[in-house]
Order: C-alpha cells, then sequence, then structure tokens
C-alpha cells in the first residue's frame, strides 16, 4: 500500500504521490509519500523566467493517435528506450514521466510496480527512468530479458506537477512525442500529439502490449483529469 497526500484543494481522505518530489527517497516508495518529491522540481519551474525549449529529434517512423504498431517484425526484442519530449507554453507547467506495469487486468501487478523519477526502478529491475535524456526529456528503458512474466502492458504517462493548485493544463504544452528505440539506438516508431486538451493534467501518451507473445506500441494521445495519486488508484496501487 502506497502512502500518497493529495495537493489538490478539495476534500480528500488520502495524500497526494506528488509531495514526493520534496526530497529524494530512497530505498521503495511503497511506504512513502510520492507527492514530496515534486517541491524540488516544481521550485525550479518557478524560478525560471521563461520555460526552456528544446527543438524536436528527427521522429521517422510516426504513428498517428489510435495506430497500433508491431515492434518485432524482425527478431525478438530484448530491450528498448522510450524517449519522451515536450516544450511548454507556460513555465510554470512542470511535467514528468511515469510507466505502471500491469498485468492482464488492466492493474498493477503490485503497489511498487510504477516508475518515475521518485522510484527510478521496477521491483524486477528490468524497468528503469532517466532523468537525463540528451536529445529527449526523460526516457524509460524496459529490459525484456527482466521483466516479470506477469507484465502485459507498460504504460507511458506525462503528469503536469501541482496542476490542480495552480491551474495547469495540457493545453500549455506543445510538441509533446514518443519515441521508441532499440538497443542499437534505432528508431522503432515514434508518436506525436497534436491534441491538447485544457481539461486534462495527465496525458498516457502510448503503450506497450504484448499481442501474441510479441510486443505491439499503441500510440494512445488521450489524458485525464487526475494527478500521479489518481493514477495511481487508476491502475489499481492501493493508497492511503
Amino acid at each position: 500500500m502506497v502512502d500518497i497526500p493529495m495537493r489538490s484543494s478539495a476534500p480528500v481522505t488520502r495524500q497526494t504521490v506528488l509531495s514526493i518530489n520534496e526530497r529524494k527517497v530512497e530505498g521503495a516508495k511503497t511506504t512513502r509519500t510520492i507527492t514530496s518529491i515534486n517541491h524540488t522540481s516544481s521550485q525550479a519551474v518557478s524560478n525560471a523566467s521563461t520555460p526552456v525549449s528544446k527543438p524536436l529529434p528527427p521522429l521517422v517512423h510516426m504513428v498517428q493517435k489510435g495506430q497500433k504498431t508491431p515492434l518485432e517484425n524482425s527478431g525478438k526484442l530484448t530491450s528498448i528506450k522510450a524517449c519522451l519530449g515536450w516544450n511548454v507554453k507556460n513555465p510554470a507547467c512542470d511535467v514528468d514521466v511515469s510507466a505502471f506495469l500491469l498485468g492482464s487486468s488492466g492493474k498493477v501487478i503490485g503497489d511498487s510496480w510504477f516508475v518515475f523519477y521518485g522510484q527510478t526502478e521496477s521491483p524486477d529491475h528490468s524497468t528503469v527512468f532517466h532523468a537525463d535524456g540528451g536529445a529527449d526529456r526523460e526516457i524509460i528503458s524496459v529490459d525484456f530479458t527482466r521483466l516479470d512474466p506477469s507484465v502485459a502492458r507498460i504504460v507511458f504517462v506525462l503528469t503536469i506537477n501541482e496542476a490542480f493548485e495552480k491551474n495547469l493544463n495540457f493545453g500549455m504544452l506543445e510538441d509533446a512525442y514518443i519515441r521508441i528505440m532499440d538497443p542499437a539506438g534505432t528508431e522503432l516508431v515514434s508518436f506525436k500529439m497534436d491534441e491538447y486538451y485544457t481539461n486534462v493534467i495527465s496525458m498516457m501518451i502510448g503503450e506497450l502490449y504484448l499481442h501474441n507473445g510479441a510486443w505491439k506500441f499503441n500510440a494512445i494521445g488521450n489524458g485525464v483529469a487526475k494527478d500521479l495519486a489518481g493514477l495511481c488508484s487508476l491502475y489499481g496501487v492501493q493508497v492511503i
């Protein structure tokens, strides 16, 4: 069970995941507050007078929203990197990447089976968060040789920190994309968003999923008005 303090002004009975950003937390986050980690990054953003733009890397094999693409046409994949990027039109927008490792039920296979910069590695050491993405903002790598066989789907989400408090939304973002790279650094598929909803603060930008024993990519591009704590509840992480 995860203790997640809510950072919303609405009445709640649980705490939010976003509080984990006040400090770097060592060890498993299943007994830590995730909200505390968000303070550091949002503080840095609030001190910046203008957003730092980043040029888009080449997106070679682009797909459209809703399109599903095989990743293993030329043989079995051992690993991938999910590379994500975006730019902001409002400097208050502090965006983070998270990945939820789901079973066939569509829920996480355990409370600690989600990865972000406050919990940088999955319990099986297969899925790892990387803050410095080089040409990209953030990267999540997946080693399929280590991945728990119960995992059937990995959803990649962009979330705006403290969006409820600061009245932020995805209409304040642009250039959001995900590209899936093979071990040699070759792009397998990419998806660039072209719809930015003002009623959304978290965006499921894409996912990997197993189909007949092979991994495929789904360009989702749909969001929800939920913060990271809300996403945890959505995907079955027990919160208090």
